[in-house]
């Protein structure tokens, strides 16, 4: 692969987008990456959309969730205060980000992804409802901090084939 090659990778919009300019034209976004299961692959991305048909669609088609494929080029920081990202090129919607049924818990209630775990915050419980990112239920933690010793407890039956 030479360094002019573009790559491509798969991921999750982590947050809102970020208009690059006053009119729009770019934007900036980051992609939470996971090439495998390991908490310890995942990476967080910066990325930068240099053309205004892109950036409209980043802008205002995607959202937080939405699992996307970018194709650009890797731009590696020349000094120490120069940021990393990725520029991208191409830009395609993988699968959307999960829907909330009911609009009443959109205020109370948040969805976050980690790796290929999908967790719903409520704000009316410290309990923590997991599943998988195919839609596998993996358990409930009684609060945030338990959510390691739910996922580790799920891996492992897993891996001894207990489904």
């Amino acid at each position: 692969m030479a360094a002019t090659d573009p790559i491509v990778l798969d991921g999750f919009l982590d947050e809102e987008t970020v208009p690059g300019d006053l009119h729009g034209s770019t934007a900036r976004f980051r992609l939470t990456v996971s090439p495998t299961d390991e908490r310890t692959d995942e990476m967080l991305l910066p990325c930068g959309v240099d053309d205004p048909a892109l950036a409209h669609k980043v802008l205002h088609e995607m959202v937080p969730g939405d699992q996307l494929r970018v194709t650009g080029y890797l731009r590696l920081p020349r000094t120490p205060d120069e940021p990393m990202g990725l520029v991208v090129t191409e830009l395609e919607l993988l699968e959307p980000a999960p829907q909330m049924s009911d609009p009443a818990a959109v205020a109370t209630a948040v969805i976050e992804r980690y790796g290929p775990y999908v967790c719903w915050f409520d704000a009316d419980t410290s309990e923590v409802e997991v599943f998988t990112e195919g839609g596998t239920w993996v358990g409930t933690a009684r609060e945030p901090n338990d959510l390691g010793e739910l996922l580790e407890a799920f891996e492992h039956r897993q891996a001894a084939g207990d489904e």
